[in-house]
């Protein structure tokens, strides 16, 4: 090829690339986005709906549950039938449930609509790094990547600011049909300019690990939110250890089939399993933190929505600029020190949280500890990838990463379903030395609830019982996740002393 073709093969591969990386950071923005962008609006929907706290616990766990399930299964679905085709179908998808949350008339439909809105999730994330590396040439792929990993970094993190806007501007509904036009847009580019793959032969879907995992967790976070109402405790007992023994027989059975959704394999070496320790522990804590904290601003200080979003943004600042440069000191100075200073220093903002909430003021108070939150994350964010694909071999890279991304999303689960219990234990706590009328109300109105009067009741002392209750269920659960961040610390100096390949 003389020199002229070859200048217009590389624009034709840069102007497709870039069409590619628009629908691939639109569509994957979207699934990251939804996963945190609910929290600012549930005393919202609890309003509306009628909701239980259990309830509106499920509108978050439902579509975490199926997008952290289905994640693995949506990589290996691309390769079987083709990565646009599957890319495609997971924005059409995620769109369709997106307007279904948005014209949800109950809980019940609001929870099955936001797991339809997972499954769509998991076919669209995996398909994004997979179509960025099929269309950009080798030597500019890493940059296209970077571009992506950033975005899908600030979306989750920028979901509740924008949620409060909207819950306030209009109505929690406003929070799921936002997608529409914007998988429209993405669906459309993706068809006109990304051009079609043909599906590989040979690749097998692992079908039964997907169900064994979908069901082991379903039935694992539905015991645990059960447990945390104190509600029916020998049924919740009993479904969250169905769900451990089924989860059980998902490792068995991934351990024994030939092409399993999660290869056990690379766990033989200790830093891969370290990181995924340290994964599990400090997105627990993260998501547990952070899911709870809009709706204590809301209800204990009379936040409005879109500030209550807001006291995200100085923690989405920080991570976004520090992990632009946090690779670069991973191969500086290593991992190790970056997972053992980054999740500690995260720890201590989630110990920093509770008296800063009981506090309630904004700048001197909140936005200090969201700065250190946004400082540890930043350190930890990309030195936790660089680990991740150093502990494994080249060739199962993206099982790798699949693995990592799968297992923060259950620690989100899990999180999200289990703190419901110390939340309880906190505000139980404060009401036990109130009057028993009082109480009674308080109670029934719950963390993220509604209060209504009480005759013959104090107004004032009604709402002050009840926000000193919401800030001691919140502090508990601030307490155990500085604890796991911590951990999580200490587990990254342990297990990420060698960077060699495995």
């Amino acid at each position: 090829m003389d020199e002229a073709g070859r200048t217009m093969s590389e624009s034709f591969v840069a102007d497709r690339g870039r069409y590619v990386l628009a629908a691939t950071i639109l569509a994957s923005g979207m699934a990251f986005m939804d996963g945190s962008i609910i929290t600012v609006g549930l005393p919202a929907i609890r309003a509306s709906l009628g909701a239980s706290f259990a309830e509106v616990q499920w509108t978050s766990n439902a579509y975490t549950l199926t997008l952290a399930a289905f994640t693995l299964l949506g990589g290996a679905a691309g390769d079987a039938y083709g990565l646009r085709r599957v890319f495609m179908l997971g924005i059409a998808l995620f769109g369709l449930a997106s307007a279904a949350c948005g014209l949800a008339w109950s809980p019940g439909s609001l929870i099955v609509a936001r797991a339809i809105q997972g499954v769509g999730g998991a076919l669209m994330v995996p398909g994004s790094l997979a179509l960025i590396s099929a269309h950009y040439p080798a030597g500019i792929r890493g940059r296209a990547i970077g571009t992506w990993a950033a975005a899908s970094s600030i979306a989750p993190a920028i979901g509740p600011i924008l949620g409060g806007a909207l819950v306030d501007l209009g109505s929690w509904r406003a929070l799921f049909l936002m997608n529409v036009p914007i998988a429209i847009v993405a669906w459309l580019l993706c068809r006109a300019k990304v051009p079609a793959d043909d599906a590989k032969s040979g690749v097998t879907m692992d079908w039964t690990g997907g169900v064994l995992a979908v069901l082991g967790l379903g039935l694992l976070t539905y015991g645990l939110t059960l447990i945390g109402t104190a509600d029916r405790p020998e049924l919740a007992a009993g479904l969250t250890v169905a769900g451990a023994l089924v989860l059980v027989g998902f490792v068995i059975f991934e351990a024994w089939t030939p092409s399993p959704m999660m290869p056990l394999d690379l766990f033989a070496n200790r830093t891969f399993a370290g990181v995924n320790v340290l994964t599990l522990l400090l997105y627990f804590a993260l998501a547990g933190a952070l899911f709870f904290l809009p709706t204590a601003l809301i209800q204990a200080h009379h936040y409005k929505a879109a500030q209550a979003g807001s006291v995200f943004l100085p923690f989405v600042i920080v991570m976004a600029v520090l992990s632009r440069f946090g690779g670069g000191l991973a191969d500086k100075i290593g991992v190790r020190p970056c997972l053992t200073i980054g999740p500690i220093l995260t720890g201590i903002s989630f110990l920093l949280l509770s008296p800063a909430v009981a506090r309630g003021d904004f700048w001197s108070a909140v936005v200090p500890t969201m700065l250190l939150m946004g400082l540890g994350m930043g350190i930890t964010v990309a030195p936790l990838s660089t680990a991740v694909m150093n502990a494994a071999p080249d060739v199962r890279g993206g099982a790798a990463s699949g693995i990592n991304n799968a297992v923060a999303r259950v620690a989100a689960l899990i999180a999200v379903a289990s703190l419901g219990m110390a939340v309880g234990f906190g505000f139980d706590g404060v009401l036990a030395g109130a009057g028993p009328e009082m109480a009674a109300m308080v109670r029934s109105a719950g963390f993220g609830g509604n209060l209504g009067p009480v005759a013959g009741a104090d107004p004032v002392a009604m709402q002050d019982l009840w926000s000193r209750a919401t800030i001691a269920g919140f502090s508990a659960v601030t307490m155990l996740c500085g604890v796991f961040a911590i951990l999580a610390g200490l587990v990254g100096w342990f297990t990420t002393g060698g960077d060699q390949k495995g």
